[in-house]
């Protein structure tokens, strides 16, 4: 596979989205449409080490391709982290930024035969808003898809009214978000419990997993134990 050569991106729009959560939206000039699979991801080069591999940072493309040259990013804060500090506290509109992508083979299967789960902590929800809205926008066919999101604290939940709205236009896709640390109308404790109620029937199934490694390894044990095969478990690993 062709490696993507490095390109300039500049910042034209940033959001909060929750605390400590930015949303960045980029501008590639150099092209008329910036064409990317949704799942994937780019690897900025930030300013913030001499060294050129303890520069780069790498976040999945939380947008969908629409045949503009912009794309969209949504980062979470580490605190001890020279990357999201540089993005945080000195990027800023106007801000050019070095990047390589798309890469990644973490994407949909050519033809959805089976229901999707989609399962994530965080950010983690990033490819699967892509690939939600790439599916919906082309009606491209699909079965069910359950969007399983975990996070601690309601002011945390990203996206949440863009796809609670998409749940109610579309009956075929359940946006189940999960609340670890409150307590409130929807669902509260770990996404491990409510993927494993909803599949006590062994229906043909594909679970994308992306997130904190912690929940993707105990997620990929629940899913075998509940008697999938590891072929239908695909994963991406954030930290």
């Amino acid at each position: 596979m062709t490696v993507p050569p490095w390109r300039k991106c500049k910042i034209i729009r940033i959001q909060k989205e929750a605390p400590e959560t930015l949303r960045f939206w980029f501008q590639v000039d150099e092209l008329d449409r910036f064409d990317f699979v949704p799942g994937q991801f780019v690897t900025l080069d930030l300013p913030i080490h001499e060294k050129p591999n303890k520069r780069w940072r790498s976040y999945s493309i939380s947008s969908w391709p629409d045949g503009s040259n912009v794309f969209e990013l949504i980062i979470v804060r580490n605190e001890t982290g020279p990357g999201t500090n540089f993005l945080f506290n000195e990027a800023n509109i106007g801000t050019e930024i070095s990047f390589r992508g798309p890469q990644g083979i973490f994407t949909l299967p050519e033809q959805i035969k089976n229901d999707l789960f989609f399962i994530c902590t965080g950010t983690g929800l990033a490819p699967f808003r892509s690939m939600i809205h790439y599916i919906l926008f082309h009606n491209i066919p699909h079965k069910e898809i359950f969007l399983i999101f975990g996070t601690r604290s309601r002011e945390s939940l990203l996206y949440y009214e863009e796809l609670k709205a998409i749940s109610e236009q579309h009956p075929e896709f359940h946006y189940i978000p999960v609340l670890s640390r409150e307590q409130w109308e929807g669902h509260t404790g770990y996404v491990h419990d409510v993927y494993a109620q909803l599949v006590t029937k062994k229906q043909p199934a594909d679970f994308f997993l992306c997130g904190w490694k912690n929940m993707i390894h105990e997620a990929k044990q629940r899913i075998l134990e509940l008697g999938y095969d590891k072929k239908s478990i695909h994963q991406e690993i954030y930290g």
